[in-house]
């Protein structure tokens, strides 16, 4: 609940405002409200960064009030060296990479991937969706590249042993997961293998730990899935953007599904 009370008169940009809403990208909200195509409490205004409330005003584009939204869902591709959290004394976090104005909205996110792992994060301030995602009553699938060092290549055996459950070195015995082996080349006195995984929990440091039980080691990792929800391969490591409404309903009938 604090999350919703901290965005509660907030200050937001009209052409952010209109684009979460979509209403169309900035530099064509900008040309619409030059032309006078927008008004704010009733008021023909021309400067699509005009700073407004939009719990308090109301603002119309071509006659039309637009409703607006609280609720936002943004995918990321995080880069390594950055901290999967709403906030750290010393590192970096997700939260620092995101526009003033996507932050008014207080997202945070869904799930934890390690400081040193890239890819796939999903950030909202949709608590139930967050939940469902998480659950560990619901076994969501997550997808991962790995770059795997090890003196013997990735197995048939080790797939198996994947296939069955890993006894990590606390004890804890994991879910199934399914493993690929993409590639293996003998480096030296190393092998390096690229594989994909894909697993149906997310214990602490899990896929590292799952490689050191079977003698070999993970040196790059990314996540490529998230139940139905890909990376956008074209957005930069770094960069985020808002979840198309495909993808946010390719979401929410996966969290429905879960539920029937």
């Amino acid at each position: 609940m604090a999350k919703k009370d901290k965005a509660a008169g907030a200050r937001l940009r009209l052409d952010k405002l209109l684009s979460n809403m979509g209403y169309g990208t900035r530099s064509e909200i900008k040309r619409a409200v030059k032309q006078g195509v927008v008004t704010v409490d009733g008021k023909v205004v021309k400067d699509s960064g005009i700073q407004i409330k939009p719990d308090e005003q109301q603002v119309a584009y071509a006659g039309e009030t637009v409703v607006y939204r609280d609720v936002i869902y943004l995918m990321m591709h995080k880069p390594p060296g950055v901290v999967s959290a709403t906030e750290d004394t010393r590192d970096e976090t997700v939260i620092d990479l995101l526009e003033t104005d996507d932050q008014v909205l207080a997202p945070f996110p869904v799930g934890r991937l390690d400081k040193d792992t890239e890819g796939l994060l999903l950030l909202t301030n949709d608590g139930q969706l967050a939940h469902d995602l998480l659950s560990p009553k619901k076994h969501v699938p997550k997808t991962y590249i790995a770059k795997i060092h090890g003196s013997q290549p990735v197995s048939l055996h080790d797939k198996k042993q994947f296939e069955q459950g890993v006894e990590l070195d606390d004890g804890y015995v994991t879910l199934p997961a399914q493993l690929v082996v993409d590639s293996a080349e003998l480096l030296g006195e190393l092998y390096e293998c690229w594989i994909t995984i894909t697993i149906h929990e997310g214990k602490y440091h899990q896929i590292k730990r799952m490689f050191q039980a079977v003698g070999k080691q993970v040196v790059y990792l990314k996540r490529v899935s998230m139940g139905p929800l890909k990376l956008d391969e074209s957005l930069p490591i770094g960069s985020y953007r808002e979840l198309t409404e495909e993808e946010l309903e390719l979401l929410r009938a996966h969290k429905n599904s879960d539920r029937s």
